[in-house]
């Protein structure tokens, strides 16, 4: 299994990016040999951790406002980076990527870090795999806000619920938002892909600095096996493995009493209507204060950071 890792150079004078790398090794437990997770891991060693985690295509820099926020209030802070993405090692072989490895690896670094008492705050990606991860271990966390992601399981119970579509109907078919199939396609297709595209044309125009830190762990196209696979790792339908894991996690949501609340921005249609999902089907979202995000779209980090980070303390304070 051939496996790279970027450059630590590539990452010099980030802006606003001051933060200590971190590193741990994980496992998934199968046939793929044990691979390098980077972190970040900032404020009071003693304080009851937030976990940050990012989707496809950022890495932990996305959240590096948010970050400096929850620590001058006095929180820890760890924003690990998925496999294949950040500062963390990259397969080179796209097959080496599943659904079920990512929560594996990330299932690993919360047992390597040995979480207690955490908030897990999930955004796209993050929060299929963070939550699948948090499924199987509940009792390290204390309360889960979800922002911007989504957990699709193909159900046509979904049919009428999400913005973009993605639920079965009778006779084996399925109903899809052309704009995700698109997405999709677009991804396994274009000769390069790089995060600040994507970043930028949700919440841009950002700075040539910005931009660049984005796609800092990326050199060249050897190292965006990772990037590219995930995409193609989303559940379309019911019969997608992913879809599988998606039921077992909701289903485990659905036994979820502790506070979970929701912080979507107001600019995303292609999450929008899985905090009405989430609010409906899991337990412990009934009489919190669920907001919305004005004026950010999908990397609602990157625009509206600091407001996030209002929203996290606030949620911990009131349920602390």
């Amino acid at each position: 299994m051939a496996v790279l890792r970027t450059a630590e150079e590539n990452f010099v004078n980030l802006p606003d990016f001051r933060y200590e790398p971190r590193y741990l090794i994980v496992s998934t437990g199968t046939s793929i040999p044990p691979v390098r997770m980077h972190y970040i891991d900032e404020g009071p060693p003693d304080a009851d951790p937030v976990v940050l985690l990012h989707g496809q295509p950022t890495w932990s820099y996305l959240y590096r406002h948010v970050i400096a926020a929850l620590v001058a209030n006095g929180h820890r802070v760890i924003a690990p980076d998925h496999i294949g993405y950040g500062r963390s090692d990259k397969l080179t072989e796209p097959t080496n990527y599943t659904f079920a490895r990512h929560v594996g690896w990330m299932s690993s670094c919360f047992t390597e870090l040995d979480l207690q008492r955490a908030t897990l705050v999930v955004q796209d990606w993050g929060g299929p795999i963070g939550l699948s991860a948090l499924a199987a271990m509940p009792q390290r966390f204390d309360r889960i806000l979800a922002t911007n992601t989504i957990l699709h399981t193909a159900d046509p119970s979904l049919a009428g619920r999400l913005e973009w579509a993605v639920h079965g109907v009778d006779d084996g078919r399925v109903v899809l938002q052309e704009a995700l199939v698109d997405y999709l396609q677009f991804y396994q297709r274009a000769p390069r892909i790089v995060p600040s595209m994507f970043v930028d044309a949700l919440e841009g125009p950002l700075p040539d600095a910005v931009k660049a830190a984005y796609d800092a762990p990326f050199p060249d196209p050897s190292y965006t096996a990772g990037l590219r696979q995930m995409t193609a790792l989303l559940p379309l339908t019911r019969n997608d493995p992913g879809a599988a894991i998606a039921r077992a996690t909701m289903q485990a949501l659905r036994e979820w009493h502790k506070p979970f609340l929701t912080a979507y921005s107001d600019g995303d249609p292609a999450t929008r209507g899985w905090e009405t999902v989430f609010a409906q089907e899991v337990p412990g979202a009934a009489g919190q204060p669920h907001v919305t995000i004005a004026g950010a779209g999908h990397f609602v980090q990157e625009r509206r950071g600091v407001e996030l980070a209002g929203v996290v303390h606030e949620f911990i304070g009131a349920t602390r």
